[in-house]
């Protein structure tokens, strides 16, 4: 086959264009808006990051200076705005923290409780988690405090929980599951350990003997002081007696001396 002629080459490329060439166009077209659209994503990134820092910076210089007010304007800021970032997770600690300073544990446990529903980073997820059974506890409500830390997978805060989780044990008086948790805390990574192993040996010496029986302890004690008492009532009676025939006894052992010394 010969090859084709200059005029029929380019007859050949006008059909092909004509036929081809909005898809060309479009494909040009799709792939500057994918670049565009990627540098614009990147931008807005680096946009949100530096403004959602800057509010973090706002929250932690107000919480550094005690100003509860101005922390709390810039922390609801961050939340409106940025709730996903770890910059709102550690603002709500930071927060958190500073409500506990001035006494207002209730709206720290509400802060902390926003950190651990949100679960925007997993480990300042597990830092509020901590910390909010920690309030808990203060505030008595030892139930929730199991509900909240218990079952939880394991973490480098594991044998923390478990400590916070035999505390809640003891003000339940179910001391035998704080024991387990307590020994599941001095077991937890013994090589490098997050707790203090020695306050936690204190803690299960100072549990009660899991062995006795209270109720039959209290009887015994309780029938003890009876006994006791009709016992020291016998000893009294029984001396008393002695003690009362001796006048009478006395003058019947000296009367014959003093006789004798009469006839004399």
């Amino acid at each position: 086959m010969e090859d084709l002629s200059e005029k029929e080459q380019l007859d050949a490329m006008r059909t092909w264009w004509s036929e081809n060439g909005n898809y060309v166009i479009g494909g040009i077209f799709v792939g500057i808006l994918i670049i565009f659209g990627i540098s614009e994503y990147r931008s807005t990134i680096a946009e949100a990051e530096i403004e959602a820092s800057t509010l973090y910076e706002d929250v932690m210089f107000a919480a550094g200076t005690g100003n509860l007010d101005a922390a709390e304007v810039a922390a609801a800021e961050l939340y409106r705005e940025y709730d996903t970032t770890a910059y709102a997770a550690q603002a709500r600690l930071a927060l958190a923290r500073l409500y506990m300073d001035n006494a207002r544990d209730q709206d720290a446990a509400e802060v902390l409780t926003a950190l651990v529903e949100s679960n925007a980073n997993s480990e300042l997820a597990l830092i509020g988690r901590l910390r909010l059974a920690k309030i808990l506890l203060y505030q008595g409500k030892a139930e929730e405090v199991v509900r909240l830390v218990q079952d939880q997978p394991d973490s480098e805060f594991s044998a923390r929980m478990s400590e916070v989780l035999g505390d809640a044990y003891v003000v339940l008086q179910r001391y035998a599951e704080a024991q387990t948790a307590y020994i599941a805390a001095l077991n937890d990574s013994p090589a490098a350990s997050t707790v203090d192993t020695n306050l936690i040996q204190l803690k299960i010496n100072d549990l009660p003997d899991l062995s006795s029986q209270p109720g039959d302890a209290v009887g015994d004690d309780a029938a003890q002081p009876e006994t006791d008492a009709v016992d020291s009532d016998d000893e009294t009676s029984v001396e008393a007696a002695p003690a009362e025939a001796a006048p009478e006894e006395a003058p019947a052992v000296e009367a014959p001396p003093e006789g004798g010394a009469g006839n004399n």
